[in-house]
């Protein structure tokens, strides 16, 4: 006797989120002022206006740019605030710190922006696998925004998950 098998994780109300399938797509780059310093460690406001003038901003056209300075100089804000008004006209967004922190802000405006309707009362895996850089704020940003409507959360793939709350 032949019986068909069932998939009851198909067919049951369980919904489950891929913060992989909302990666923004785009070059992330990471814009290390180092090298517009004198001896990488003194900004010349003259020097430095000069090379933000003659630097070939539309290189970073539909990207995402991570401002940083990788030597042990001290770098007055106007500066990365002068690279965002040319980067700004070119990147998709720009942020001040390193590809991990371009990652969580970026997931932030996805996740704020998240559509969590069909969430509510339903039982929610978070996937835990990813083959992109999903940063781990990600997951606790998600957390947050969907726990008050959830009947219960839990991460890893259907198959084995670990239960992180249920409502009561």
């Amino acid at each position: 006797m032949t019986e068909e098998i069932i998939n009851r994780v198909a067919s049951s109300k369980l919904i489950t989120i891929d913060l992989e399938d909302y990666y923004p797509n785009g070059t992330r780059v990471v814009f290390d002022i180092k090298d517009w310093l004198f001896q990488e460690l003194i900004l010349k406001e003259k020097d430095f206006r000069q090379d933000v003038k003659n630097h070939d901003w539309s290189q970073y056209e539909n990207s995402f740019v991570a401002l940083t300075c990788s030597s042990d100089a001290i770098i007055p804000s106007w500066a990365y605030l002068l690279l965002t008004t040319e980067l700004s006209l070119y990147a998709k967004k720009v942020v001040i710190g390193n590809l991990e922190l371009l990652e969580t802000v970026l997931y932030q405006g996805i996740i704020n922006e998240l559509d969590i309707n069909s969430f509510k009362d339903k039982p929610v895996i978070i996937k835990g696998c990813a083959n992109k850089p999903i940063p781990p704020s990600a997951y606790t940003l998600l957390i947050e925004k969907i726990q008050p409507i959830a009947k219960t959360i839990m991460f890893g793939e259907a198959c084995s998950t670990v239960p992180l709350f249920k409502r009561k």
